[in-house]
């Protein structure tokens, strides 16, 4: 559709003949009031108040007041000067089209069809157009564009937008990037929209989205508190790509009140295979071992960072001494080991594996020069690299074969190369989660929110989500007993802490310890960061006494099952198996069971669309919009007061 604009001018300066009084529109600036306002015009405050009776309630940056001028020797210089021309309304015209064709503004012509501020344009009825004088120079076809107005902290740059037939809130909310809360703040007296009204919107005039469906499998949804964009994915079957793909006002992130374009039937996750992403199956737990069928041998390319160019032909212990001090090389010998043990359980399955291990000794060069020199094939997975862009540079040159590269490590964001595993959740998945965690399960509870500076962003979506939360603002990342005490109630509180900073999350942690003597306190968090909460100066006996909940990547192993693993990895390597030992194990027998499953790891996903589940973690693939496939299965854990971790479930 293409959208019309008239620029209008909005008049000054505007008189009254019956009582020779001279009116000026005046534009709130930030700081003013109604009494510095009067004093600058040297008219009294109760002169504003008569003219503008809402200005009582208070008056917004942006707004324009009605002004009373007492200007003598002009009272009667409009109306000697301004012409009419009675009109006569036939079908289908409008105040848009009637001011076009004369010329002047609808404004202007309303002001001297004082009905047609409230009513609308009836077909037949005769109206006075104004045309000489100062009428039609208000704004005419060839009239220059302002300047947009320049905005103001905490308000929106706005212009001015006809009224097309047709054209509701919701649309006109959507396409300039706002939420019809605001689209209706900046009009407060419009109420029902009529073709041709003049209205005032938001200048960031988004692009049209890609068109994915051309029928009518769409319609315009508007966003209810406590939503979040994986809940909103959820029910309507559809991955947040691409509901960012459909909506790109999403990119300033989800709003109380933003108009969304969904699929029409709710949970429709097949209206178009482009978006399909198999949500409607992300919470059933898929057993891979009972559906083995494919017994063709697995050839996995396994590419760590071990620097084996460091090991001195002579004597071993300069690579021991590399291994003690380079973090990537230990985190690499202990994700092999776990690949190992992961290997030869496929085999007591029945699923053989050559595995090939290479060096990419953390540079992308090598990765093109293993590539290079090695037969890739018959290779149906590869796993790793462990960094950026070492796992880019492989996905790259392997992309054209269509071999998954499947990064078992890194939650940064990663080019969309289609052949991409990111098995890693990102943080900002993460932090969804943990969102629609908290909006399902905080109603009847006194939610409070301490967030820091660096934490503004989750601080507006908690807001958005949570209108009734009550704020707790740190000074100097510290809050004190007093500041809480004074608005937990007697039953359940929910304080959700944002922050990163050490010292913040320690004086709260204390404080709400001490305080949960005598008050029923959760603490939760969207971000759990290690040099914050896994520091010595925070007690895990303090976030135990809170029953802290947290999202995560991994869970806690459980004892009994894992016994026998234990056993045997320790008589195997010297040791217990620590966190990434655990990642190689749970990740390579994922992709080996997929593999002997399917007929490859593509076809894995379309016959298996629920997640997998191992020793501590979890994977549930879907399709990015610019390519590859991440990994959306999250677990909410709650650390209980005696200190074990156990899975949160829904209340």
């Amino acid at each position: 559709m293409r959208y019309l604009f008239v620029i209008c001018f909005l008049f000054q300066v505007y008189t009254i003949s019956a009582n020779a009084q001279t009116y000026k529109y005046h534009t709130v600036k930030k700081g003013e009031t109604v009494f510095s306002i009067s004093q600058s015009y040297n008219i009294e405050e109760e002169d504003i108040y008569k003219y503008n009776p809402d200005a009582k309630q208070g008056i917004q940056v942006n707004e324009k007041l009605v002004i009373p001028m007492n200007v003598s020797g002009n009272s009667g210089s409009e109306a000697n000067t301004t012409k009419f021309k009675e009109h006569r309304v036939e079908k289908k015209e409008t105040l848009y089209s009637l001011s076009r064709k004369y010329d002047v503004s609808i404004d202007e012509i309303k002001r001297y069809n004082k009905h047609l501020y409230s009513e609308e344009l009836q077909t037949g009825e005769s109206i006075r157009i104004p045309f000489g004088g100062s009428a039609g120079t208000i704004v005419t076809k060839n009239t220059p564009k302002p300047e947009a107005p320049k905005s103001t902290s905490g308000q929106i740059k706005t212009r001015e937008h006809i009224v097309l037939p047709k054209e509701t809130k919701y649309g006109i909310a959507r396409k300039y990037g706002m939420t019809v809360k605001e689209l209706e703040e900046l009009n407060p007296m419009v109420e029902v929209l009529q073709p041709g009204m003049m209205i005032r919107v938001g200048t960031d005039v988004l692009e049209d989205e890609p068109v994915i469906i051309t029928d009518e499998r769409f319609r315009f949804y508007e966003v209810k508190p406590k939503e979040t964009l994986f809940s909103l994915s959820q029910r309507f079957g559809v991955s947040q790509d691409s509901l960012r793909r459909l909506n790109p006002a999403l990119k300033e992130g989800l709003k109380f009140g933003m108009v969304l374009k969904v699929p029409e039937r709710e949970g429709d996750a097949n209206i178009d295979e482009d978006i399909y992403t198999g949500t409607e199956n992300a919470d059933t737990r898929v057993d891979l071992s009972n559906s083995v069928s494919n017994f063709n041998r697995k050839e996995i390319a396994l590419m760590l960072p071990f620097h084996l160019q460091n090991i001195d032909m002579d004597s071993l212990e300069t690579y021991r001494h590399s291994i003690i001090n380079e973090r990537v090389v230990r985190i690499s010998l202990d994700f092999y080991s776990g690949v190992l043990m992961a290997v030869d359980k496929a085999k007591s399955m029945g699923i053989s594996t050559n595995l090939k291990v290479y060096d990419t000794k953390q540079n992308a060069s090598e990765v093109a020069n293993i590539i290079n020199a090695n037969n890739f094939s018959n290779v149906d997975a590869v796993i790793g690299p462990l960094v950026q862009t070492t796992t880019e540079a492989a996905a790259s040159r392997l992309e054209s074969r269509n071999i998954p590269v499947i990064n078992p490590l890194s939650n940064r964001e990663m080019r969309g190369f289609n052949n991409l595993f990111q098995s890693r959740p990102s943080d900002e998945l993460l932090r969804e989660v943990m969102l629609d965690y908290i909006s399902r399960n905080s109603g009847g509870k006194n939610v409070i929110i301490i967030a820091d500076g660096k934490s503004y962003q989750v601080k507006n979506q908690l807001s958005n989500m949570l209108p009734a939360a009550r704020f707790v603002n740190p000074t100097d990342n510290f809050v004190s007993d007093s500041q809480l005490a004074d608005i937990l109630t007697e039953g359940e509180n929910w304080v959700i802490l944002e922050s990163q900073n050490i010292n913040l999350v320690s004086s709260v942690t204390s404080a709400l310890n001490r305080l949960a003597r005598s008050h029923d306190i959760t603490l939760l968090t969207t971000n759990k960061d290690r040099n914050a909460y896994e520091n010595n100066i925070v007690s895990n006996n303090h976030l135990g006494k809170l029953n802290f909940h947290y999202p995560s990547v991994d869970k806690e192993y459980d004892t009994i099952d894992i016994e026998v693993f234990m056993g045997e990895y320790e008589e195997r390597f010297g040791i217990n198996p620590n966190e990434y030992a655990l990642r190689g194990y749970d990740l390579t027998l994922d992709v080996l069971l997929r593999l002997a499953s399917a007929e490859n790891l593509y076809e894995s996903f379309e016959k298996y669309p629920g997640y997998t589940e191992y020793y501590e973690s979890k994977f549930h693939y879907l399709p990015k919009t610019d390519g590859g496939f991440t990994n959306d299965a999250i677990y909410i854990l709650q650390l209980n007061e005696d200190l074990t971790i156990s899975e949160a479930n829904d209340f």
